[in-house]
């Protein structure tokens, strides 16, 4: 498990990113496992630099939300080498899923042999963010609500 100080700023980076709160992401219960997935396949002093330039922008910024995102899209999304993996870090929350780095990155900053397109868990999956981003629950994995047997189904046209 990652220290407490990595773990905290991970999960402050990762709310930045995702727009949702540091609580609603501990609430996925995968923090550690996706700190650890990231750290395995790109190196810790790249998960280092991430929290870094992260932490330096909210440093700089005083709280100002709307310049932290500038700031954010400016120097973290657009770095060669930091914003294919920040890119990977919010769609791992949204999916659970770890996409392969682009050839033009492995190429320019080196292969991982874990890297390599892959669900980080079961639980991953039915806890990614898209679910309560689109107001829905993941098919088959999660009930709809107690006592919602009760009801007929719902028969939306469009």
């Amino acid at each position: 498990m990652a220290s407490t100080d990595l773990r905290a700023e991970f999960l402050a980076l990762s709310a930045a990113l995702t727009g949702f709160s540091v609580f609603r992401l501990e609430g996925t219960g995968q923090t550690d496992a996706y700190l650890t997935t990231i750290g395995d396949i790109v190196g810790e002093a790249t998960v280092d630099a991430l929290v870094s330039v992260h932490r330096g922008l909210v440093d700089a910024t005083g709280g100002d939300e709307a310049e932290l995102q500038r700031g954010l899209r400016r120097e973290l999304l657009s770095d060669a080498k930091l914003g294919p993996v920040a890119r990977n870090l919010v769609k791992l929350w949204y999916v659970g899923t770890w996409y392969e780095l682009p050839a033009a990155w492995r190429d320019t900053f080196g292969p991982s042999l874990r890297d390599r397109t892959f669900v980080v868990s079961p639980e991953a999956y039915t806890e990614g963010l898209l679910w309560p981003a689109v107001g829905a629950n993941p098919a088959g994995a999660k009930p709809f609500g107690y006592g919602m047997w009760a009801k007929p189904p719902r028969i939306d046209t469009v």
